[in-house]
């Protein structure tokens, strides 16, 4: 899987053409995470808060990005 982004020691991994809905995998030490794009919530595993606040920020910041991918 293609780490797209990577900050404060979280990786954005993502597979193109993937299953829906539209989402990514939010890596970050043992932790893993997959983000709905759309609606910008955990849909399965889990980030520590301060990690996944990043992550939604970032998301939001990316969100036209993402979808295209």
């Amino acid at each position: 899987m293609p780490t797209i982004s990577h900050f404060f020691g979280i990786f954005i991994r993502m597979y193109f053409n993937g299953h829906p809905p539209p989402h990514f995998h939010a890596i970050y030490n043992d932790f893993q995470a997959v983000i709905n794009i759309e609606k910008n919530e955990v849909i399965e595993g889990f980030l520590p808060q301060r990690a996944l606040n990043l992550v939604i920020e970032w998301t939001q910041i990316h969100r036209t990005e993402l979808l295209a991918d």
